[in-house]
């Protein structure tokens, strides 16, 4: 017994003996890690009112301070701003409200919009109960994990994809569906999802084209591409504005910033700035304010 004991004792301190062995336990932890995940922390709610959604590690980050522009600055919009708004007011309130997909033109206050109803709301509550989460259109896959996150919570979340669209090879639209319609569990009581996109159905045209031209059932086929912004029960169109609507938003951001400059000149300036860029829209509004603000040496 002695002689084994001593062999044993040798085997157990030889290097490439106790190198195997512990090649050996690295991998066994790395199993078990796979097979047992790693406990998501707790958010804390009351950190902030915005947060944006990290997937690895499967966190909500605090925001501390939103960039996002005045309700009352979002010109030639005035009826999608109410529609949204109320939607919103009735979901703080935990009355019944929508998704909402607001698409159409570039430039023109989508993302703003969303943005800015959060504040708006969130202001006229005893407490600032309704939280902004953002999602990046990258991450819309791991929307489950985002939601088993927040489900039990006692605040209200609206979560926020901006730039939402997806590719030809892009099959995670097909999650995005279950999770805001249809799934087992359903979306929360206490979460809304409010997507912002150029494309009316978050798709290519020459996808559901194609679709159309080479499926054996073609009218399916274009009813399964279509039908996730059917998910969507508001669907508001931003579309381009007039000359009369950029030089109103013109006006109100310089009456905003108290930028001193005669009505003359700020038009003409207003409309050389857009005739450059070959657009019209509140960005291209906001765009000139800023490099007219920098002449002026005034701040923003």
């Amino acid at each position: 017994m002695g002689q084994i004991d001593r062999g044993y004792k040798a085997q157990m301190t030889d290097p490439d003996t106790l190198s195997a062995l512990n090649a050996k336990l690295d991998s066994l932890l790395s199993l078990l890690e796979r097979a047992v995940p790693p406990v998501p922390k707790v958010p804390d709610f009351t950190a902030a009112d915005a947060f944006v959604w990290w997937p690895n590690p499967g966190e909500l980050h605090p925001v501390a301070r939103v960039n996002r522009v005045d309700l009352a600055l979002l010109c030639a919009v005035t009826r999608l701003k109410e529609i949204l708004l109320d939607n919103t007011r009735r979901f703080a309130k935990g009355l019944p409200a929508n998704n909402a997909l607001l698409w159409g033109a570039r430039g023109m206050g989508k993302s703003s919009l969303v943005k800015a109803v959060h504040a708006a709301v969130n202001a006229s509550l005893d407490s600032p109960t309704l939280k902004l989460v953002e999602i990046h259109r990258e991450d819309i896959d791991t929307l489950p994990a985002l939601m088993m996150q927040i489900r039990d919570a006692e605040a209200r979340f609206i979560i926020f994809c901006d730039d939402l669209s997806f590719d030809h090879d892009d099959t995670s639209y097909k999650s995005l569906k279950a999770v805001l319609e249809g799934g087992i569990e359903g979306r929360p009581d206490n979460v809304i999802f409010y997507a912002t996109s150029n494309r009316r159905h978050l798709l290519p045209r020459d996808m559901i084209e194609n679709e159309r031209s080479t499926a054996i059932n073609p009218a399916e086929a274009v009813e399964e591409k279509v039908s996730l912004s059917d998910r969507f029960g508001l669907w508001l169109g931003f579309h381009k504005c007039s000359q009369d609507d950029y030089l109103e938003m013109v006006r109100a951001y310089a009456d905003h910033y108290a930028l001193i400059i005669e009505p003359a000149r700020l038009r003409a300036e207003a409309l050389e700035w857009a005739t450059t860029r070959g657009s019209r829209s509140g960005r291209v509004a906001f765009q000139f304010i800023q490099d007219l603000a920098g002449r002026l040496e005034k701040t923003l």
